[in-house]
Protein backbone atom coordinates (compact mmCIF):
# COMPACT_ATOMS: atom_id res chain seq x y z
CA UNK A 1 0.00 0.00 0.00
CA UNK A 2 1.86 3.38 -1.14
CA UNK A 3 0.44 6.67 -1.32
CA UNK A 4 2.16 8.69 -4.10
CA UNK A 5 4.18 12.38 -3.17
CA UNK A 6 1.75 15.20 -3.87
CA UNK A 7 -1.99 12.68 -2.65
CA UNK A 8 -3.14 12.74 0.65
CA UNK A 9 -5.03 9.41 0.91
CA UNK A 10 -3.11 6.45 0.62
CA UNK A 11 -4.03 3.82 -2.35
CA UNK A 12 -4.78 0.71 -0.12
CA UNK A 13 -8.82 0.26 0.50
CA UNK A 14 -9.92 1.37 4.01
CA UNK A 15 -7.49 3.46 4.83
CA UNK A 16 -8.43 7.11 6.27
CA UNK A 17 -8.18 9.96 4.32
CA UNK A 18 -4.94 12.20 5.56
CA UNK A 19 -5.16 16.03 6.07
CA UNK A 20 -3.77 17.74 3.34
CA UNK A 21 -0.27 17.69 3.40
CA UNK A 22 0.04 15.71 6.47
CA UNK A 23 1.60 12.22 7.52
CA UNK A 24 0.12 9.70 10.06
CA UNK A 25 2.78 9.32 12.45
CA UNK A 26 1.10 7.44 15.47
CA UNK A 27 -2.20 6.16 15.93
CA UNK A 28 -4.65 6.77 19.29
CA UNK A 29 -3.63 3.50 21.13
CA UNK A 30 0.10 5.50 21.06
CA UNK A 31 -0.26 8.42 22.12
CA UNK A 32 -2.22 7.22 25.13
CA UNK A 33 0.55 4.80 25.85
CA UNK A 34 2.67 7.97 25.70
CA UNK A 35 0.59 10.42 27.52
CA UNK A 36 -0.47 7.72 30.77
CA UNK A 37 3.51 6.97 30.48
CA UNK A 38 4.24 10.28 30.43
CA UNK A 39 2.08 11.68 33.67
CA UNK A 40 3.23 8.50 35.76
CA UNK A 41 6.50 9.11 35.24
CA UNK A 42 6.04 12.73 36.46
CA UNK A 43 3.75 11.21 39.34
CA UNK A 44 7.17 9.24 40.12
CA UNK A 45 9.36 11.90 40.12
CA UNK A 46 7.10 14.08 42.12
CA UNK A 47 6.39 11.84 44.80
CA UNK A 48 10.18 11.00 44.77
CA UNK A 49 11.11 14.28 45.31
CA UNK A 50 8.76 15.08 47.88
CA UNK A 51 10.34 12.21 49.98
CA UNK A 52 14.19 12.79 49.13
CA UNK A 53 14.21 16.57 49.70
CA UNK A 54 14.28 17.70 53.30
CA UNK A 55 12.38 21.47 52.99
CA UNK A 56 9.82 19.92 49.82
CA UNK A 57 8.55 17.01 52.28
CA UNK A 58 8.23 19.53 54.88
CA UNK A 59 6.44 22.01 52.64
CA UNK A 60 4.09 19.23 51.45
CA UNK A 61 3.40 16.84 54.31
CA UNK A 62 1.89 13.93 54.08
CA UNK A 63 4.78 11.32 54.13
CA UNK A 64 3.11 8.60 54.14
CA UNK A 65 0.32 9.62 51.46
CA UNK A 66 3.62 10.65 49.10
CA UNK A 67 5.64 7.27 50.06
CA UNK A 68 2.45 5.00 48.77
CA UNK A 69 1.61 7.47 45.88
CA UNK A 70 5.22 6.98 44.51
CA UNK A 71 4.90 3.19 45.21
CA UNK A 72 1.66 2.60 43.68
CA UNK A 73 2.69 4.77 40.37
CA UNK A 74 5.72 3.07 40.21
CA UNK A 75 4.01 -0.19 39.63
CA UNK A 76 1.59 1.13 37.56
CA UNK A 77 4.38 2.09 35.21
CA UNK A 78 4.34 -1.20 32.79
CA UNK A 79 0.28 -1.32 32.63
CA UNK A 80 0.17 1.60 29.88
CA UNK A 81 3.03 -0.85 27.97
CA UNK A 82 0.87 -3.77 28.21
CA UNK A 83 -2.06 -2.40 27.23
CA UNK A 84 -0.15 -0.66 24.07
CA UNK A 85 1.20 -4.47 22.75
CA UNK A 86 -2.68 -5.10 22.36
CA UNK A 87 -2.33 -2.39 19.02
CA UNK A 88 -0.61 -3.75 15.73
CA UNK A 89 0.67 0.13 15.28
CA UNK A 90 2.19 -0.07 18.99
CA UNK A 91 3.86 -3.68 18.17
CA UNK A 92 4.83 -2.30 14.84
CA UNK A 93 6.82 0.60 16.43
CA UNK A 94 8.59 -1.73 19.02
CA UNK A 95 9.53 -3.58 16.44
CA UNK A 96 11.38 -0.55 14.66
CA UNK A 97 13.01 0.71 18.02
CA UNK A 98 14.30 -1.86 18.58
CA UNK A 99 15.94 -2.51 15.13
CA UNK A 100 19.13 -0.72 13.89
CA UNK A 101 19.85 -0.23 10.10
CA UNK A 102 23.08 0.87 8.07
CA UNK A 103 21.59 4.23 8.13
CA UNK A 104 21.50 4.66 11.71
CA UNK A 105 25.11 3.99 12.24
CA UNK A 106 25.46 7.12 9.47
CA UNK A 107 23.13 8.95 11.63
CA UNK A 108 25.29 8.91 14.35
CA UNK A 109 28.24 9.57 12.67
CA UNK A 110 26.55 13.07 11.08
CA UNK A 111 25.54 13.64 14.80
CA UNK A 112 29.39 13.51 15.65
CA UNK A 113 30.08 15.53 12.58
CA UNK A 114 26.91 17.63 13.50
CA UNK A 115 25.83 17.65 9.62
CA UNK A 116 22.39 18.43 9.69
CA UNK A 117 21.11 18.29 5.91
CA UNK A 118 18.40 15.35 5.60
CA UNK A 119 20.67 13.52 3.67
CA UNK A 120 23.07 12.98 5.76
CA UNK A 121 21.07 12.14 8.67
CA UNK A 122 19.00 9.74 7.49
CA UNK A 123 16.30 8.00 9.70
CA UNK A 124 13.37 5.16 9.56
CA UNK A 125 10.37 6.81 11.61
CA UNK A 126 12.62 6.87 14.78
CA UNK A 127 16.46 7.71 14.56
CA UNK A 128 18.95 6.24 16.17
CA UNK A 129 19.34 8.70 19.37
CA UNK A 130 15.67 7.85 20.24
CA UNK A 131 16.12 4.37 19.62
CA UNK A 132 18.90 4.57 22.05
CA UNK A 133 16.73 6.50 24.27
CA UNK A 134 13.91 3.74 24.14
CA UNK A 135 15.90 0.93 25.21
CA UNK A 136 17.93 2.59 27.80
CA UNK A 137 14.73 4.05 29.52
CA UNK A 138 13.22 0.81 29.63
CA UNK A 139 16.38 -0.91 30.59
CA UNK A 140 16.47 1.54 33.52
CA UNK A 141 12.80 1.34 34.59
CA UNK A 142 13.17 -2.65 34.56
CA UNK A 143 15.96 -1.81 37.61
CA UNK A 144 14.41 0.50 39.06
CA UNK A 145 10.86 -1.40 39.54
CA UNK A 146 13.36 -4.64 40.98
CA UNK A 147 15.35 -1.83 43.21
CA UNK A 148 11.79 -0.49 44.30
CA UNK A 149 10.44 -3.52 44.86
CA UNK A 150 13.60 -4.72 46.89
CA UNK A 151 13.81 -1.39 49.37
CA UNK A 152 9.84 -1.99 49.80
CA UNK A 153 10.81 -5.29 51.39
CA UNK A 154 13.80 -4.42 53.03
CA UNK A 155 12.61 -5.92 56.22
CA UNK A 156 13.59 -9.32 54.21
CA UNK A 157 16.97 -8.36 53.39
CA UNK A 158 20.12 -7.87 54.44
CA UNK A 159 21.78 -4.70 55.40
CA UNK A 160 24.15 -4.94 52.40
CA UNK A 161 21.33 -5.50 50.25
CA UNK A 162 19.09 -2.75 51.54
CA UNK A 163 22.38 -0.71 51.25
CA UNK A 164 22.67 -1.52 47.44
CA UNK A 165 19.28 -1.51 46.57
CA UNK A 166 19.17 2.19 47.99
CA UNK A 167 22.21 3.81 46.24
CA UNK A 168 21.20 2.26 42.42
CA UNK A 169 17.65 3.10 42.92
CA UNK A 170 18.80 6.68 43.74
CA UNK A 171 21.80 7.08 41.13
CA UNK A 172 19.41 5.73 39.06
CA UNK A 173 16.57 8.06 39.00
CA UNK A 174 18.89 10.79 39.19
CA UNK A 175 19.82 9.73 35.57
CA UNK A 176 16.10 9.41 34.33
CA UNK A 177 15.43 12.54 35.68
CA UNK A 178 18.08 14.29 33.60
CA UNK A 179 17.53 12.21 30.82
CA UNK A 180 13.64 13.24 30.73
CA UNK A 181 14.59 16.67 31.26
CA UNK A 182 16.77 16.99 27.89
CA UNK A 183 13.76 14.62 26.55
CA UNK A 184 11.44 17.48 27.10
CA UNK A 185 13.70 20.15 26.30
CA UNK A 186 14.06 18.54 22.88
CA UNK A 187 10.30 18.17 22.48
CA UNK A 188 10.27 21.84 23.54
CA UNK A 189 12.35 22.99 20.54
CA UNK A 190 10.41 20.76 17.90
CA UNK A 191 6.60 22.23 17.96
CA UNK A 192 6.09 19.99 14.87
CA UNK A 193 7.12 16.83 16.97
CA UNK A 194 4.88 17.48 19.61
CA UNK A 195 1.35 18.07 17.71
CA UNK A 196 2.54 14.37 15.71
CA UNK A 197 2.27 13.10 19.17
CA UNK A 198 -0.85 15.16 20.00
CA UNK A 199 -2.49 14.87 16.85
CA UNK A 200 -1.27 11.65 15.23
CA UNK A 201 0.03 13.66 12.14
CA UNK A 202 3.26 15.74 11.20
CA UNK A 203 3.61 17.71 7.56
CA UNK A 204 5.40 15.59 4.97
CA UNK A 205 8.13 18.48 4.86
CA UNK A 206 8.99 18.23 8.31
CA UNK A 207 8.93 14.23 7.96
CA UNK A 208 11.07 14.78 4.64
CA UNK A 209 13.63 16.37 7.19
CA UNK A 210 14.35 14.48 9.90
CA UNK A 211 12.49 11.06 8.88
CA UNK A 212 13.32 10.76 4.88
CA UNK A 213 13.46 6.93 5.13
CA UNK A 214 10.57 6.44 7.02
CA UNK A 215 8.55 9.12 4.30
CA UNK A 216 9.94 7.60 1.35
CA UNK A 217 9.27 4.02 2.54
CA UNK A 218 5.62 5.14 3.20
CA UNK A 219 4.63 5.32 6.55
CA UNK A 220 1.13 3.98 6.20
CA UNK A 221 2.60 0.44 5.64
CA UNK A 222 4.24 -0.76 8.86
CA UNK A 223 6.05 -3.63 6.95
CA UNK A 224 8.40 -1.47 5.41
CA UNK A 225 10.02 0.82 7.78
CA UNK A 226 13.84 0.04 8.56
CA UNK A 227 14.16 -2.73 7.00
CA UNK A 228 16.36 -1.86 3.97
CA UNK A 229 19.82 -1.82 4.88
CA UNK A 230 19.73 -3.97 8.08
Amino acid sequence: MRSTAGSTTPTGAGKRPEPSGRVRRFSPAERMVHRATGWLMLLVLGTAACLYFGPLAQLVGRRHLMAAVHEWSGICLPVPFLLGLLSREFRADLRRLNRFAVYDRQWMRAVRQRRKSPDARPAGKFNAGQKFYAGWLAGALLVMMFTGLLMWFLGFLPSVSRTSAIFVHDCLAWAIAIVLIGHMRKAYQDPEARLGMRTGYVSRSWAARHHSRWLRDDPSDSATDDTDGA
